[in-house]
């Protein structure tokens, strides 16, 4: 989580430039107020245009995204950086050691950097005040000051300082990283944390003092084979001591723990105690999940977590061994405890279990870690689309259910009329008898025989939604009347009517929000279409455009690898359950047909 960070390093392609996913990437960190450094990466992959992606981010995010570092060379000819400030050229090793030496600015980059370094020392200067005052006087800022101005204006968000390189051979990382220790900001730095009162909601704050009360946030939740669940929490502010309590106050509730851990890679170490800025971890805390705050009873605080994007794609989970479904939901639950953007849950109308995550990879990632950490093999597929039958006519029909075998017989006699209701309306029941020619005892048994035969509708088996009954009339016997007689009796009324009131199959409709480049707008509205979507509305942001439209789920449950596709990886979309609608006749009858070859293969 983003509000256990005190900076953020933004990586972006040299190739692709800065994608939708870079510009939610920059809203999350404007929301917390992080100062920020960007790095072009790829600069050794064809087609990799420094310039062009410093304009493009400069365009975007602006003229404060200044370059620091100038890459030496290109594509197969990148060999290293320049620094502005001290007017060094770093040359990298070819062998992806990350070593390098320092040599003259080649010829051909001397005018690049007088021009960049002169718009750097602008921008460093217009961050204090002193400093533009001396430089509009004249004077020409020292090294130092050079130096802390980029410090000071990095940590107030007045300068965003640019860097290059090459992550995967390992060139521009070391330049990266002294830039990131020179200019990104301490705990002290940051200074005191916000956060609200759990009780009034007032907005209180703690300074990163090891005196201060204990606060801290939750960023992150592991299972480890040994230790079993643990917290990884960054501290705010005050001390914490081993074998403590602490106050969770987004759940309020205690936490007892003993060992106070500092994990570094695969190595853990008890420490005694730690303070503002550190972070540990603790194990087997029962209640608290990432995104929790931890705090001193006697001063609680709560801290706002990141807020967390819906997740993208869904699959249908099955156990590739028989019997291992309830392990399999246990191990993706203590799954989803470490990953929030993963989404578990079992669909109430098709029974399926669903892992929902933010696209291919990260599901794939996931049945890894099923199989690797809890030795669980699963075979993912499709989901089932969670179809609804409802009515569009109206019927007045009689179930009548008698039955006689020597001895007490059975006997239930009513008559209902059934109608649609708006799309929402779910289900009415009337009890419309008068005289007693049902006795009242059995009106419940009607409405149960009728609520069980809507659960499954007369077309395809699915549930049955928006419609209204009304019991009119029937008849009953003194002897053989039950309520189990009346409840089959409403059953075989309903069945018989919604076949009588023209029955129809609904399906879910979805809104979706599909950010994409301006010159792929018009094969996705074309894409659209072609999934029986409708387009809404659309708006401008930046250089991409906003598509929002209405699509039944049937058309976009793979939809993340069709997308990916068509914009070539720089699109994104958010999708949310809407409402239901009437599938067009002629899709109903292949549902129908599918939904028969589910029923007799499952027989």
């Amino acid at each position: 989580t983003l509000q256990g960070a005190d900076s953020a390093l933004v990586v972006i392609d040299a190739i692709d430039g800065v994608k939708v996913q870079t510009e939610k990437v920059w809203e999350f960190a404007d929301e917390f107020s992080l100062p920020r450094i960007i790095f072009i990466n790829k600069m050794d992959r064809e087609r990799a245009d420094f310039k062009k992606v410093v304009n493009e981010i400069r365009e975007i995010f602006g003229s404060n995204a200044i370059p620091v570092h100038l890459p030496i060379g290109a594509e197969d000819n990148f060999r290293g950086v320049v620094d502005l400030l001290s007017e060094k050229a770093y040359f990298y090793n070819a062998d992806e050691s990350g070593k390098f030496k320092e040599d003259a600015i080649p010829p051909e980059l001397e005018d690049d950097v007088a021009s960049y370094k002169e718009e750097l020392i602008e921008v460093i200067a217009e961050s204090s005040d002193d400093l533009l005052e001396k430089y509009l006087e004249g004077e020409g800022l020292t090294p130092d000051e050079l130096k802390e101005g980029l410090r000071v204006g990095t940590i107030n968000g007045s300068i965003i300082p640019i860097s290059c390189g090459s992550a995967g051979k390992n060139m521009g990382v070391q330049t990266l990283l002294d830039l990131m220790v020179a200019c990104l900001p301490s705990p002290l730095d940051r200074g005191p944390k916000k956060g609200e009162d759990p009780k009034t909601g007032e907005e209180i704050e703690r300074a990163p003092d090891p005196d201060e009360p204990f606060s801290a946030l939750v960023i992150k939740t592991i299972t480890d084979p040994y230790a079993g669940k643990l917290s990884i929490f960054r501290i705010f502010s005050g001390t914490l001591s081993e074998d403590s309590t602490v106050y969770n106050s987004t759940r309020e509730v205690k936490e007892r723990f003993g060992q106070l851990l500092k994990i570094k890679g695969k190595t853990q170490k008890s420490i005694p105690d730690a303070g503002p800025g550190e972070i540990v971890a603790v194990a087997k805390l029962k209640e608290t999940v990432t995104g929790d705050t931890l705090c001193d009873e006697k001063a609680p605080i709560l801290y706002k977590s990141t807020e967390l994007m819906p997740t993208i794609i869904e699959f249908a989970v099955e156990p590739k061994s028989k019997g291992d479904e309830e392990k399999i939901f246990s191990s993706l639950a203590r799954l989803q405890e470490e990953d929030l953007t993963l989404r578990v849950y079992r669909d109430e109308q098709t029974k399926e279990m669903i892992i929902a995550g933010m696209g291919e990879i990260h599901i794939e990632a996931t049945v890894d870690k099923l199989k690797r950490k809890f030795g669980v093999e699963v075979n993912l597929k499709t989901p089932r689309v969670p179809y609804k039958e409802t009515i569009k006519g109206k019927a007045r029909v009689q179930g009548k259910y008698k039955k006689q075998s020597g001895g007490r017989g059975q006997y239930g006699d009513c008559w209902i009329v059934l109608e649609p209701l708006p799309r929402g309306g779910g289900f009415e029941f009337i009890d419309k008898i008068v005289g007693g020619v049902i006795p009242k005892q059995f009106i419940p048994a009607v409405e149960k025989g009728i609520l069980g035969a809507m659960e499954e509708g007369v077309l395809a088996g699915y549930p049955v939604v928006d419609v209204k009954v009304e019991l009119v009339d029937g008849s009953y016997h003194s002897v053989d009347s039950s309520e189990m007689a009346f409840k089959i009796a409403g059953s075989m009324a309903f069945k018989k009517g919604a076949m009588e009131a023209k029955p129809t199959i609904l399906e879910p409709i979805m809104y979706m929000e599909i950010v994409v480049p301006d010159e792929c707008m018009g094969d996705i509205i074309g894409d659209l279409n072609s999934r029986r979507g409708k387009v809404l509305g659309m708006d401008s942001k930046g250089k991409h455009q906003v598509i929002k439209a209405h699509v039944p789920l049937a058309e976009v449950l793979r939809y993340a690898p069709d997308l990916r596709s068509i914009t070539a990886g720089r699109g994104m979309f958010t999708m949310r359950f809407s409402h239901y609608e009437e599938v067009p006749a002629q899709l109903q009858e292949a549902i129908i047909e599918q939904a028969r070859k589910e029923k007799e293969g499952s027989a």
